[in-house]
């Protein structure tokens, strides 16, 4: 068996899981509500304050989606229930990162700034301290999107290897390359 696929997900008290007969989890709690299409062949059951993913036979497919959906209704449960988080900082001579509400604005050092609409369903906050890396905090329950949102803003500025330059996660290493040796 899957050693993530046969651990069952331990639902918080606040929170309600939901299968409907097309096989669709609906996840509620007191951060927001997310839904997600099971491959019809996986069985979601719901035991008591325990969701268990059950696949039908050892075939490779069935075990690969057993692992997958057992880990995204994982992270449904626990972003309905606690959320999540990333936090992004800007290395960089004049970079810049500001918001109003969901409208991100970053200068990060292009011929103008760059304007971001960031979904609905995230918060943002950005925090600019004297002598510190300007950093952007972005919340939500739904884990995709986060990451999704999160390396959209990353690839607008990839940090560079020389100097260490751009838009990197908190706490995210970046290997440096040695630059051309000096002059003899």
């Amino acid at each position: 068996m899957s050693r993530i696929g046969k651990k069952t997900i331990v639902i918080p008290a606040g929170v309600t899981v939901t299968v409907d007969k097309s096989n669709v989890v609906t996840v509620k709690g007191p951060k927001g509500e997310l839904k997600q299409a099971v491959d019809r062949e996986i069985k979601v059951e719901i035991e008591g304050t325990e969701l268990k993913v059950v696949r039908p036979t050892e075939q490779i497919r069935h075990k690969a989606l057993h692992g997958l959906y057992r880990s995204i209704l994982d992270n449904l449960v626990k972003g309905v229930s606690e959320g999540f988080t990333k936090d992004l900082e800007l290395v960089g001579v004049g970079y810049k990162a500001t918001n109003q509400g969901n409208l991100l604005d970053l200068s990060l050092g292009y011929s103008h700034n760059i304007v971001i609409d960031v979904p609905k369903e995230l918060k943002v906050a950005t925090e600019m301290q004297k002598g510190k890396n300007p950093l952007i905090k972005l919340e939500s329950h739904d884990k995709q999107l986060l990451g999704q949102v999160a390396a959209k803003i990353r690839s607008l500025r990839k940090p560079e290897p020389y100097k260490g330059k751009g838009v990197r996660y908190v706490g995210e290493v970046v290997r440096r390359k040695a630059g051309k040796a000096a002059g003899k």
